[in-house]
């Protein structure tokens, strides 16, 4: 079993995410255009489509998806009326394959009504969405702190080398708020260096390991929900 994991930038600032089997079974996750996905395919064949939630710039190359390539699309089961229409609602501990590869579901609210996280515990990999970014998380769109900060937590127990794969290309703003308030920490001075050599090359900061958000985030670093709810207050008008 294998999986290759391809970045794909999408409108301003947002990664799909292009994963394909050993058998050439092929998911993207939260196609939000069109265009660079298809470039990315070709002729390829695309199997499914997964998406972590309902925003629109997650959505919306669903549709045209769909009708060039006859992909199933699978998605939250929460609000399916928010959403182009799914093929299979998907519900927290729910697994399935791309291809021989499994895939498991986690309900991650907070961000979103319905936010689903995707783990592939083989690679092992994590397809978070919006809920973790490198050196960030979501904002509090849909939820409250108390289910963000738990959503975060449930991915406690996977291992350092998970890779994270975000929506989003947030990091060198993300790490300059980190900075603002945990100055002192050598690992995050560290991952700041290593952010800017990448984006200078026109590379992206994702993924990136569990491991290195686990000792830079500060918003997995907060020890409880006050102090979580405290920060993401500041990044709000940092």
């Amino acid at each position: 079993m294998s999986l290759d994991i391809q970045s794909i930038p999408v409108l301003s600032d947002n990664y799909v995410w292009l994963l394909t089997a050993g058998d050439g079974a092929r998911a993207v996750v939260d196609p939000g255009e069109v265009g660079p996905v298809m470039d990315a395919l070709g002729e390829g064949r695309l199997d499914l489509i997964l998406l972590t939630h309902h925003h629109a710039d997650h959505t919306g190359g669903v549709d045209a998806l769909r009708d060039r390539y006859r992909a199933k699309v699978f998605g939250p089961s929460q609000k399916p009326e928010w959403l182009p229409r799914l093929d299979r609602g998907l519900e927290d501990g729910d697994t399935f394959f791309i291809g021989d590869v499994a895939v498991e579901v986690l309900l991650t609210p907070g961000h979103a009504v319905g936010h689903l996280s995707y783990v592939v515990p083989e690679v092992p990999a994590l397809f978070c969405g919006d809920v973790l970014f490198s050196a960030g998380c979501g904002r509090l769109l849909e939820g409250t702190a108390e289910e963000l900060f738990r959503s975060l937590h449930r991915y406690d127990a996977f291992p350092e080398d998970t890779l994270v794969c975000a929506g989003h290309e947030y990091t060198r703003s993300n790490i300059a708020f980190a900075l603002h308030v945990d100055p002192d920490n050598a690992a995050l001075r560290v991952r700041a260096a290593e952010v800017e050599t990448l984006l200078e090359a026109g590379r992206p900061t994702l993924p990136v390991s569990l491991g290195t958000e686990r000792a830079t985030n500060p918003f997995l670093r907060a020890p409880d929900v006050a102090r979580f709810a405290e920060l993401r207050r500041q990044k709000d008008t940092f």
